[in-house]
């Protein structure tokens, strides 16, 4: 087996307890992570997501995000409808109830996490986002050329 990179643990670690984190917001929400998690892609939209970049935006297989947006239509959180653009694809949107909801939720997220940032000052968020920014970008193209 490769000799591990040091961090790689710790990185591995951290990445799983923001995930846990999340998970425990969506419960203390009320919610599941798939529903908040498509609320919060709604939410980083406006008030309406194309059901292309839900699946995008949440990580989430589409399986998932089909069965998770029926039990949210179901509900009355929010409703599916064309895309404007004359296409056969559709956009969630949210209702009424669904607004209400987000606001409850997935707003209260939203304040958390600018609240973190704040913390932060204008160097360390740049960093920050240009170092996760280049993780990405690098790690994407090594998955892009992995054999099994």
């Amino acid at each position: 087996m490769e000799k591990e990179i040091a961090g790689v643990k710790q990185f591995s670690y951290l990445t799983s307890e923001i995930d846990g984190l999340y998970h425990e917001a969506a419960l203390k929400c009320g919610l599941s992570d798939s529903a908040m998690r498509i609320l919060y892609a709604i939410c980083l939209q406006g008030e309406a997501c194309s059901l292309s970049d839900i699946i995008k935006l949440s990580g989430i297989s589409k399986q998932t995000i089909n069965s998770a947006l029926r039990r949210l239509e179901g509900e009355g959180v929010l409703c599916l409808r064309p895309e404007k653009d004359g296409s056969r694809r559709k956009e969630a949107v949210l209702t009424k109830k669904g607004k209400q909801l987000a606001q409850n939720t997935v707003m209260k997220i939203f304040r958390i996490e600018n609240e973190v940032f704040a913390e932060w000052n204008d160097k360390e968020r740049e960093l920050y986002f240009a170092l996760t920014q280049r993780y990405y970008h690098s790690f994407k193209e090594k998955v892009g050329e992995l054999i099994v």
